[in-house]
């Protein structure tokens, strides 16, 4: 492992689609959701997901990389960006019609955190969102993440899950 100065940070493309799939996998794989029968699936669904949504801008993703002379990616992140109906503002004072990411697979790798590179992809995948007028950006926060997303402003919601249908 070389010294990170300041990692280099490149939209992540359709040709990346293996390396995403492989960080959405270790990161359940690590979050204690996944189970050895299920990761080659999963990195494979993923893969294929990834292949096709890039291009058709349904998913951006950002990859951060030792921005050394071997440019290894040491962690990445990215955002689903999705239609939404309308609906009122927070204050129930006017509509919002735009659309809504939900930020996904944030995912560093073990040598490399708690360095602040998921904070530097964030904020890059953050002012994205906002150049691309996404009005609301939501997440799914594991123990571990949730310090990192609080500090950037987010919130805790409202939200319930049915999982009946796992």
């Amino acid at each position: 492992m070389g010294t990170l100065t300041t990692p280099r940070i490149r939209l992540a493309t359709a040709a990346d689609a293996a390396l995403l799939a492989r960080h959405r996998a270790d990161m359940f794989r690590d979050m204690g959701r996944l189970n050895a029968a299920t990761y080659g699936p999963l990195a494979a669904a993923s893969a294929a997901y990834f292949a096709r949504a890039i291009p058709a801008g349904e998913y951006a993703g950002w990859i951060a990389t030792t921005g050394d002379e071997t440019d290894a990616p040491i962690a990445g992140a990215g955002v689903q960006v999705r239609a939404m109906l309308p609906r009122p503002n927070e204050t129930g004072t006017a509509l919002t019609d735009g659309p809504e990411g939900i930020v996904l697979n944030v995912y560093t790798e073990h040598a490399w955190r708690r360095r602040g590179v998921a904070e530097l992809l964030m904020r890059h995948l953050l002012e994205w969102s906002r150049a691309r007028g996404l009005v609301r950006v939501v997440l799914h926060a594991s123990a571990g993440g949730r310090p990192l997303y609080e500090k950037l402003g987010f919130v805790p919601t409202n939200e319930m899950r049915y999982t009946g249908t796992d």
